[in-house]
């Protein structure tokens, strides 16, 4: 059996004949039917995995990509949208319904927060957000409307691994499916789906795509009445993915693997280099021994992407803001998972409901990029220089 790096490197790929080695881009908004049986045909599967029958519901360079992902994820079946925040709600859009409860991990992806709180509490569904470390001791939480349990693991600003078969356990005891961001990692260096989650998210924007040139979410699940109900419910709100984007995220797939490693490596030497500095009063890297979830992290997953977040040994905004903005190779910034080094402020005390956050010092997230491990961690050293020393 071929490696993970092995088939993403051949997702896709055309396999005989005289073929270029990337499949062409093809744009796409109407396709033509040699007969009023085909088409009518094509229209009665159009929510079924590869069907063409119109731009919107997917095309070649569409579906090469999302079989791609499912081999990434481990799972059957893919679906793309239009970002990464389209991927943390459409789980929702599909399965809930007013009267139905959610249980939402406390450090969720702050604008997917956002959309569980106002759009779906306002169309009738509760939304109950829990400790990400609360485990088997979420069955507590389970009622007999409980349709969907969201995870992030870890979180993409304070870090904490969720354990996802105690989780799965007890939500599927009381038939509720359970679906993970798992972003950070992707499946790499992680498989939700194997561990016991139905439904897998991605904001391919960030690792997939990998240059920070494009937005895209991709929905991964196990079987097929679920990618039918996750198809449909993305029709009904017009989700579409234009065929460029997916040909470059396609593209993405190829070299994720070494990227990642290179993430990887460069992330744990920063924070190793961060932990033993004066200035930091702690580093959030489930990849450290240092962190509460490293046993959990171990168990679970084979690797780390390059993000994490310190906290500094400050509670001035204005010292921190001087810290970030001495970074050379850093840039300020949102998302991650580039090519490129970021760093931003942060609060997590203005993102917590089921849990709180005490500690009022700056927390500042970094994400290291595919420069020089040196050159980031000397670019760190001078500008906590300028700022506390």
């Amino acid at each position: 059996m071929t490696s993970l790096m092995t088939q993403l490197v051949h997702s896709g790929n055309q396999n005989s004949g005289v073929r270029p080695v990337n499949p062409p881009l093809e744009r796409a908004s109407t396709f033509l039917f040699d007969s009023v049986h085909d088409i009518e045909a094509a229209k009665k599967c159009r929510f079924e995995p590869g069907n063409i029958f119109y731009g919107r519901l997917g095309t070649r360079n569409g579906y090469a990509f999302e079989d791609g992902v499912s081999e990434l994820e481990g799972g059957s079946y893919s679906l793309s949208v239009p970002s990464g925040l389209a991927a943390c709600t459409l789980p929702a859009l599909a399965f809930a319904t007013p009267g139905s409860r959610i249980l939402v991990t406390d450090n969720i992806y702050d604008p997917a927060r956002g959309s569980y709180s106002k759009f779906f509490a306002r169309i009738g569904v509760e939304v109950v957000y829990f400790d990400p470390r609360i485990g088997e001791g979420i069955a507590d939480l389970m009622t007999d409307n409980t349709t969907l349990v969201f995870l992030e693991s870890p979180g993409s600003l304070t870090f904490e691994v969720q354990d996802i078969p105690a989780i799965s356990t007890a939500a599927h005891a009381r038939q509720a499916l359970v679906c993970c961001d798992n972003t950070y990692a992707t499946g790499y260096f992680h498989r939700p789906l194997e561990l016991g989650a139905d439904i897998v998210m991605q904001a391919a924007t960030k690792y997939i795509v990998g240059h920070s040139d494009a937005t895209l979410g991709v929905v991964t699940c196990k079987n097929i009445e679920a990618y039918r109900e996750l198809k449909e419910a993305a029709n009904w709100v017009g989700y579409s993915v234009a065929p460029d984007i997916t040909w470059v995220a396609q593209r993405g797939l190829r070299t994720l693997p070494v990227r990642l490693e290179q993430h990887q490596a460069n992330g744990l030497a920063i924070a190793e280099w961060c932990q033993a500095q004066p200035e930091v009063a702690t580093v959030f890297h489930p990849g450290l021994a240092s962190h509460t979830d490293h046993l959990l992290w171990k168990r679970d997953f084979t690797g780390a992407s390059g993000l994490f977040a310190i906290q500094l040994e400050t509670r001035d905004k204005t010292q921190a803001v001087t810290f970030v903005e001495a970074l050379e190779l850093f840039g300020l910034g949102f998302s991650w998972g580039g090519y490129e080094s970021l760093a931003l402020i942060s609060d997590p005390r203005s993102c917590r409901t089921a849990t709180s956050w005490e500690d009022d010092r700056i927390v500042v997230r970094l994400h290291a990029g595919l420069e020089q491990a040196a050159d980031l961690t000397a670019d760190l050293e001078q500008a906590i220089t300028t700022a506390f020393r």
